[in-house]
């Protein structure tokens, strides 16, 4: 029996440890790697220029891996549930796989995906590696009910033990036992669309500060060969400006596999260490990432305050200007302007500089819905992720998890202790004005603030 398979890629936009991209090519005579893309979707949704740029220049890093793999990736452009009926008769397909995502919706979508191949009489094979653990080992071990403390879930997680080991990088040999039917119009028909295709005015558009990609990805990760000498690292005015070794947002698209990330940093504290056991401190940003996936999985309302099991309801204010001011970095806080100001330009703030905005917009003193911060942030952020940016604002906003109402940051003392000098305010400031040579009486008196501070 001839085996035409296609594997979808969704999140997991890379070649190493990708199980569902093994079994798509397991005994296949042809393999094509789709990913899906609806242009409507890029004007409609809340979803910035910065995220589509990211996720553009990855699926053409992935199209350039898999060229020199005699093989192409396929763009294809539509809604899942139009576009596979009509990939299913055209290219004769017999099997269709993809990673396992475990947010409401994309269970939900990827249901119906799963009946619509049954009802085609094509085989389908869904693998997980977007998380360490499979999150409904966790919820069944806590009585089949999410863990709503990160203390219980850290329990848990230490009983499991350590996450599967991931798979090598797919290789030469493994393309070469099949084909990839690739048409002399492929990149007319199946190419990867530019911002201005998709809608977007691009004309000052300025350099973007991360590159997407798995090859930048992975590049960043062979640069992080050190280990921090404290479970806390500093926190210092460095920490606000992107790093060249950051990941997060490669994490989010799944440029770098999180399992990968894990046993890197593994392998590195016993290598210094001389095998020494790792502290689960080690792997706390994402454990972080996991305990709030698993929250997230069976809960659809996990997003906003109504209907949601485990969120307070607060009485919060409706302020559309506050919220405006605060989203464009016009507060008149030259800390929270700043934040709010690189997380629009570059797609990226710490996580100090998150808590910080966060708490500003809701307890902390404008008291708006953290529903309303959460919009703002998942247009902007890079790494953006349904669970975790909810999740988060939840618990910064004393909504659920936590409710320690003492610990509260200043939009004025805070700053002064992470950025003493002022140092990252005017960087940012820099930005902002675009013109250093700007005379003085023309900079707003809220730099000139920044200035004596």
């Amino acid at each position: 029996m001839v085996v035409n398979a296609v594997h979808w890629f969704r999140k997991g936009l890379r070649l190493h440890d990708n199980p569902a991209l093994q079994e798509a090519l397991d005994g296949a005579d042809t393999v094509r790697c789709v990913y899906i893309l609806d242009p409507w979707f890029a004007g409609s949704a809340n979803v910035g220029l910065n995220r589509w740029r990211f996720l553009l220049e990855s699926l053409e890093d992935l199209d350039r891996s898999l060229r020199q793999l005699n093989s192409r990736l396929f763009v294809v452009r539509g809604q899942p549930t139009d576009v596979f009926p009509c990939l299913f008769k055209k290219w004769n397909i017999t099997r269709l796989t993809f990673e396992h995502d475990s947010e409401p919706y994309c269970r939900e979508r990827d249901a119906a995906i799963l009946k619509m191949a049954h009802e085609h009489g094509v085989e389908t094979c869904v693998r997980n590696s977007n998380t360490l653990y499979m999150l409904s080992s966790i919820i069944e071990m806590n009585h089949n009910k999410p863990p709503l403390t990160f203390k219980r879930f850290k329990a848990i997680v230490q009983q499991l033990g350590l996450p599967k080991r991931p798979l090598a990088t797919v290789s030469q040999q493994q393309m070469e036992a099949c084909t990839t039917p690739v048409s002399a119009t492929h990149d007319q028909q199946y190419g990867v669309l530019s911002l201005d295709e998709l809608g977007f005015k691009t004309d000052d558009l300025t350099a973007a500060v991360w590159k997407g990609g798995e090859t930048e990805a992975l590049m960043r990760l062979d640069k992080k060969g050190w280990l921090p000498s404290e479970s806390h690292p500093k926190r210092g005015a460095e920490c606000l400006f992107a790093s060249p070794t950051g990941l997060t947002p490669y994490i989010r698209f799944g440029c770098l596999s999180c399992r990968t990330l894990y046993f890197t940093l593994r392998g590195l504290y016993m290598k210094a260490r001389k095998n020494g056991t790792p502290p689960f401190s080690l792997y706390s940003q994402l454990m972080w990432r996991e305990f709030f996936y698993t929250v997230g999985t069976n809960n659809p309302a996990f997003d906003r305050m109504e209907g949601n099991p485990v969120c307070v309801q607060i009485p919060w204010d409706h302020n559309t200007e506050a919220l405006a001011k605060w989203a464009q970095g016009q507060t008149g806080f030259p800390w929270i302007d700043a934040v709010m100001t690189q997380l629009r330009q570059e797609g990226w703030v710490h996580h100090l500089a998150r808590h910080a905005v966060a708490c500003f917009l809701t307890r902390g003193d404008l008291w708006l819905s953290w529903e309303c911060g959460m919009k703002v942030f998942e247009e902007l952020l890079l790494d953006g992720d349904w669970s975790i940016n909810a999740g988060s604002w939840m618990w910064v906003s004393c909504s659920s998890f936590f409710q320690q109402f003492f610990h509260c940051y200043c939009p004025v003392g805070f700053g002064r202790r992470i950025d003493p000098s002022g140092e990252y305010i005017r960087y940012i400031c820099r930005l902002h004005i675009h013109d250093a040579n700007l005379p003085f009486h023309h900079i707003p008196k809220v730099l000139y603030w920044i200035e004596i501070w």
